[in-house]
């Protein structure tokens, strides 16, 4: 089957880890993925969370991009919400002119943490100023492109070659944007698997994007067995929390979700607890899933998220599927 698999890492802490170890690891995996023939290794934005080490994506990228030579590094991505879009130009045009040809912009819309990080990132931003997202990235096209010119500002330095931006989401919205904007789509499978979704929101990018098709990222697993990839993620949940404002977010426990309606300042919530949708079972099975998917979507390229079942299966996880020669490298 011919279509491209790159991985998604958030630098989980394991029990008993300090964020350098997380790091330590995510380093290391960034390396063996080139070595397998993954297409792109990229890393994630979350703020004020304890198990997770990766909140300042752009810095982490410049380092992996210093650790590896071939395989394409980005962002999965940045909260543009929180930044100027011409900072986040000028920062993704740097990366792009250390390693030319090697950079991904992904952005997403969502906060990447709780409000009370959210408030902090976002303190100096005046309210009566603030862009919408569509506008945000409207001014990252003009910013990105090499010698073009905006109100007598370049984001420098100017790359030879831009880097590749995509746009995070997971609905019909989200795929009329980015077709808009001229950006890809990365559909979130891993946070929104609904089929229905999927198929609607697939269809929507490939009418306004011209036939093009979405990127599908989205959470597998591979053990030697599928019981022992089943045993691993059958305790695995998602706790999604609805705000009476209409706001909801998804978070790891209902712990998480008191605290998050706590830092929102309201008391009325409701939390849904839900299983994620992981692809799971031996490396034969997963690739058969993808296949499937691959034939019925059109899917030419899958981000796969390992879900956080320590770092020694995480790795062998991430190998059993390379060496079923799910990436095919153009």
């Amino acid at each position: 089957m011919s279509y491209l698999l790159s991985l998604l890492d958030k630098s989980p802490l394991d029990q008993g880890w300090t964020p350098v170890e997380a790091l330590q690891a995510t380093t290391a995996l960034a390396v063996k993925a080139e070595e397998w023939g993954y297409h792109r290794f990229w890393v994630a934005e979350h703020h004020n969370m304890a198990d997770l080490a990766s909140s300042a994506p752009e810095t982490l990228i410049a380092y992996l991009l210093a650790k590896t030579s071939r395989i394409r590094v980005g962002s999965g991505g940045v909260m543009l919400q929180h930044y100027s879009a011409y900072k986040v130009a000028e920062t993704f045009n740097l990366l792009a002119s250390l390693a030319p040809g090697r950079v991904d912009l992904g952005v997403g819309k969502a906060p990447g943490g709780f409000p009370l990080s959210t408030r902090a990132l976002q303190a100096a931003i005046d309210p009566a100023r603030r862009q919408g997202f569509d506008e945000q990235l409207a001014d990252l096209n003009h910013y990105l492109a090499p010698g073009e010119i905006r109100e007598g500002l370049y984001a420098t330095p100017l790359p030879p070659t831009a880097p590749e931006r995509f746009l995070l989401g997971a609905s019909v919205e989200s795929a009329k944007l980015a077709a808009e904007k001229g950006w890809k789509l990365v559909f979130a499978g891993h946070l929104n698997g609904d089929p229905e979704n999927l198929e609607n929101t697939f269809k929507a990018y490939e009418q306004a994007a011209g036939g093009d098709r979405p990127i599908l990222a989205l959470a597998a697993f591979a053990a030697e067995s599928q019981e022992r990839a089943r045993e691993r993620v059958a305790e695995l949940r998602i706790f999604k929390v609805f705000l009476a404002n209409g706001q909801s977010v998804n978070v790891g426990s209902e712990e998480q979700a008191a605290e998050f309606a706590r830092q929102a300042g309201v008391t009325e919530y409701r939390v849904e607890k839900k299983t994620p949708s992981v692809v799971c079972g031996t490396a034969r099975q997963v690739r058969s899933e993808l296949d499937a998917l691959h034939r019925r979507h059109g899917v030419t390229e899958f981000i796969i998220d390992t879900p956080a079942v320590g770092a020694p299966e995480r790795l062998a996880s991430i190998e059993l599927i390379a060496r079923e020669r799910l990436s095919l490298v153009a």
